[in-house]
């Protein structure tokens, strides 16, 4: 196999794998540039993904699949919204509790009403999303170099990959050139002086948690209605948490957001290829090593690699209104 055809085979490797860490990273980016540290992006793409595969198999449809998962999501943000924004509790600790109750609950139930080990039943292809062929992929497939990369990594993806990508400029354009994102952002900064213009500093942080929990909710569905065939325990594998990485790596931006979601999909590609390969002068690596390599990766990149990330001045306070 020739250089070029790898490259290809590992670009929509990538592309794939990149997909949910995209839309869960923007999720984050909303939160936290409102000044809600979220860190249960896990738990709610892991409670949309069951939610996914549950109601796409008693349905056989995928779009009550993907409404489920936004709506179960959505739901979870609020919980976290109530948790840290009302009640002014912990960010961290009620990410937490929210991830560890979706890991079991999801098993437990998945167990009891699927009687397979905690997975949903395998999809069939109305419960999934197909692959969509951009126009003239099929004509264009033998054209040197282009053909291969118009047919073979622009085309052929899933509709919520398309929307993933759509996502990143879209996000760019409501945090940078709407009303809404210009008071999201200095409600992240200064939540004070948002209040003292007559803004309501807590509805805007919970359309925040309601926008972070449409995006999971979509990255959720994608993982059991696209990328697999339904749940299965523990199917997010961490992607939570390098999404959050890739977050802060991106330093809070959309456009670096993208690229270090490419990068980390990149590293899972291409540990997913080279499993049991042998490289030269090194020999067969074992399976484990390559495995655990997006992770050694992503640990090394954001202590030696990120510089100075500043977050939002107001991240992680819960904001008590003066009298």
């Amino acid at each position: 196999m020739d250089f070029f055809q790898v490259f290809i085979e590992l670009a929509q490797s990538t592309v794939r794998l990149s997909t949910p860490l995209i839309l869960a990273a923007l999720a984050g980016l909303f939160t936290e540039r409102a000044g809600v540290f979220d860190i249960g992006l896990e738990g709610k793409m892991l409670g949309a993904a069951f939610a996914a595969g549950c109601v796409a198999y008693i349905s056989q449809s995928v779009m009550m699949g993907l409404f489920a998962a936004v709506l179960v999501s959505v739901l979870l943000s609020l919980v976290h919204g109530y948790a840290s924004i009302t009640q002014r509790g912990s960010q961290i600790v009620s990410g937490v509790a929210i991830n560890f109750v979706v890991a079991g609950s999801t098993v437990i139930l998945g167990e009891a009403w699927f009687r397979q080990g905690g997975r949903t039943p395998a999809l069939t292809e109305d419960g999934r999303f197909g692959r969509i062929t951009l126009p003239f992929a099929d004509a264009v497939r033998e054209v040197p170099i282009l053909g291969p990369l118009y047919s073979g990594l622009l085309s052929g993806h899933s509709p919520l990959t398309y929307l993933a990508f759509l996502m990143v400029p879209a996000s760019w354009w409501i945090l940078y050139r709407t009303r809404f994102g210009l008071r999201l952002r200095a409600v992240g900064e200064n939540p004070g002086a948002v209040d003292t213009a007559g803004i309501s500093v807590i509805w805007l942080r919970y359309r925040a948690v309601i926008c972070c929990g449409i995006l999971c909710g979509i990255a959720g569905a994608y993982l059991s209605l696209s990328a697999n065939a339904g749940f299965t325990k523990g199917m997010t594998a961490g992607k939570g948490y390098i999404a959050l990485a890739a977050l802060i790596f991106a330093k809070w931006r959309p456009k670096n957001i993208l690229f270090a979601c490419l990068l980390f999909g990149f590293l899972d590609a291409f540990a997913i290829r080279y499993q049991g390969y042998a490289f030269p002068l090194i020999g067969r690596v074992p399976v484990q090593f390559m495995q655990a390599l997006p992770y050694i990766l992503t640990v090394i990149l954001l202590a030696g690699f990120i510089g100075k990330a500043i977050p939002p001045k107001a991240g992680g306070v819960p904001y008590v209104k003066e009298r």
